[in-house]
């Protein structure tokens, strides 16, 4: 049995929408250890303020995203608070013999990312009134997808490893995979999944408060090497319903390739790097 919560503050404007993504992001932690979600309970705080027809669209969203999961709700609990928070405690199931965690990276392993980076580079955009609605409309559409479709095409495959890239960051949830395996991830920045207008933020300035946490929190751990400034931010973005960084047994990418663009053609992924013997650095961006 999995056991899981997650729960924030509104990232887009639109109630229904936000319910749809903070309920995916909750049952991505699912996904990520090789489950399958089975039940979820509602978490939410909601001000007075507000009318409630509000939060009954936050709530539908979520409900929504629960059913396409294919998992029942089965309630949960509201108090009032000053700010709009919605999530989900989602509990899962999965065989012992496929449970997938962050510790299993091998050397040799092919590293891919299910989804491109940018979200939160975007949506600080977003709050800014600086991004353009192509690239508003595609951190929204990446973020309300389930990281289903992705976690079912490869697990009958050797995945040593996975974890979900949230608020971490890329370089944040891969230092974590790098320490728990004790390896070294090596990642080819020219081969990171984007989305579009994220780049231009970065280069802008407009870069959420969690991207310069998440380099401290790399430190010396992580060797940029010539990586530009604005690539480093992508790096170190703070993800909301980010994709699955899987470490796949490098006798088996090809066919997680040919999975992946087989049930994974609607958003942008890639092989992203690969695991490496521990090295002085736990990751290098080539």
């Amino acid at each position: 049995m999995i056991q899981t919560l997650d729960f924030f503050t509104p990232v887009v404007d639109d109630p229904y929408t936000f319910g749809e993504i903070a309920a995916a992001n909750a049952l991505s932690d699912v996904y990520a250890m090789g489950g399958e979600p089975a039940v979820a309970l509602n978490i939410a705080c909601f001000p007075a303020c507000l009318d409630a027809s509000v939060l009954g669209d936050i709530l539908a969203g979520g409900a929504a995203k629960v059913k396409e999961a294919g998992a029942v709700l089965a309630g949960g609990h509201t108090v009032q608070d000053e700010e709009p928070k919605y999530g989900l405690s989602v509990t899962g199931f999965v065989r012992p013999d496929r449970l997938w965690t962050n510790g299993g990276a091998r050397p040799g392993d092919v590293l891919i990312l299910t989804k491109p980076l940018g979200t939160g580079l975007i949506t600080t955009g977003i709050k800014a009134e600086m991004a353009a609605k192509e690239s508003a409309d595609a951190a929204i559409a990446s973020m309300r997808t389930l990281n289903r479709d992705a976690k079912r095409a490869v697990e009958n495959l050797q995945v040593h490893a996975c974890t979900d890239i949230t608020g971490f960051g890329l370089a944040g949830h891969g230092l974590e995979m790098a320490r728990a395996g004790n390896v070294t991830l090596e990642i080819f920045r020219e081969q990171l999944p984007i989305l579009p207008g994220s780049a231009d933020l970065a280069r802008m300035g407009l870069v959420p408060a969690g991207a310069y946490r998440n380099r401290e929190y790399a430190g010396a751990d992580l060797d940029t090497g010539d990586a530009r400034e604005w690539e480093v931010d992508l790096l170190t973005d703070p993800q909301t319903s980010g994709g699955l960084l899987l470490a796949v047994d490098g006798r088996d990418a090809g066919r997680a390739v040919q999975a992946l663009e087989k049930a994974c053609s609607v958003l942008p992924w890639a092989v992203i790097g690969r695991v490496c013997p521990a090295r002085e650095k736990k990751i290098i961006i080539r």
